[in-house]
């Protein structure tokens, strides 16, 4: 199932897509779910036209944890080898925007960077999950940019500053449930010149042994994001460009880029 959050003439909804999104605009249908779209969804009867919504952030999290350094390449591009264990961080809620809101950068950042990113999203309340159930409690993935101001992160020696601007958690377009991700291509472009080109079968931690990872230390709760690591190739952007996301099966998030 392909689960997003929309805007639509009454207001806001979760929905089901259907059929697969990729089928022409006109042919998608956005299905309100009742309430949300945790457990078994059930539905309003309600439907739009995806020309008659607007795809805002597919989920709303309580918090947002990101792994740092989960790809080799990655690791040695920002002087380090790939760590042993997990490197977590987090990112506020209000960092998150979804597809095509603009990215703005701070005037106080010389140097703000795209980093595109496989996210999982957490479908039920779990604390302490043994590797094997991993991916037993998501509720499906998405895709991320985990846009970093490159400049703060290396002057303050730790992140949360560097990567909690509002907008600077780019989300969407939708969360699919039923995607394998264990070996997806994984591509950023900016302005349509290719950046980022990798598969998230060279992460380091795969997305089970993360989610126990994290538990050990969080209650995760439904909707809660999970960014799984960046690939090699980040770099900077400017106002006035565009940055995409692509990730196979899940499509591609793009948002614009506006001076703060």
């Amino acid at each position: 199932m392909r689960l997003a959050r929309v805007a639509h003439s009454d207001g806001v909804s979760f929905v089901a897509l259907e059929p697969d999104p990729a089928a022409p605009q006109e042919k998608v249908l956005a299905v309100e779910i009742d309430q949300h779209p945790f457990g078994d969804p059930t539905f309003t009867g309600r439907k739009w036209p995806m020309a008659d919504v607007r795809l805002l952030a597919p989920i709303l999290p309580t918090k947002v944890i990101c792994v740092g350094k989960n790809y080799a390449e990655h690791a040695r591009e920002m002087g380090s080898e790939p760590p042993e264990n997990p490197v977590i961080f987090m990112k506020p809620s209000t960092s998150v925007i979804g597809p095509n809101a603009a990215i703005k950068l701070p005037p106080n950042s010389e140097r703000v960077d795209f980093e595109g990113e496989l996210a999982a999203v957490v479908g039920q309340p779990c604390k302490d999950v043994p590797e094997a159930r991993g991916t037993e409690v998501l509720l499906g993935y998405t895709i991320a940019n985990d846009v970093t101001a490159r400049d703060q992160q290396q002057a303050d020696g730790q992140w949360t500053r560097a990567k909690g601007y509002d907008t600077f958690c780019p989300l969407g377009p939708w969360i699919d449930t039923s995607l394998d991700p264990s070996d997806l291509a994984i591509r950023t472009d900016l302005d349509g010149e290719l950046k980022q080109n990798s598969r998230t079968s060279l992460q380091i931690h795969d997305i089970a042994a993360l989610v126990s990872w994290i538990s050990r230390v969080m209650t995760l709760l439904p909707g809660d994001v999970i960014l799984t690591g960046t690939p090699a190739g980040v770099g900077p952007m400017q106002a006035g460009q565009k940055v995409s996301v692509s990730i196979d099966g899940l499509g591609t998030l793009t948002n614009p880029v506006q001076q703060g």
